[in-house]
């Protein structure tokens, strides 16, 4: 079994237009998805999500880049620092 990592990747996104193809993404994904919270920011007129993961690094990697290369779309990813759980 490959070894995985719990991460939580913060997601900004400016307007609406990206939305589809952002949820496109996240459900190619949805198997490593432990959760998603997303928050709508009416004042500034973004969208706050988290989406929490437990997934291999390189699939974490290639979903927060994919989501950062969409226009008004902005991501970080951090890494829970936990001892490896590897069976």
């Amino acid at each position: 079994m490959e070894e995985t990592r719990v991460a939580l990747i913060g997601i900004m996104v400016g307007n609406r237009d990206s939305v589809s193809k952002m949820n496109s993404i996240l459900e190619a994904y949805g198997t490593y998805i432990v959760g998603r919270m997303g928050i709508p920011y009416h004042k500034r007129n973004i969208s706050v999500i988290s989406i929490v993961m437990d997934a291999p690094q390189d699939e974490i990697s290639a979903l927060s880049g994919k989501l950062g290369m969409l226009p008004n779309v902005s991501t970080k990813t951090i890494y829970a620092k936990m001892p490896s759980t590897a069976e």
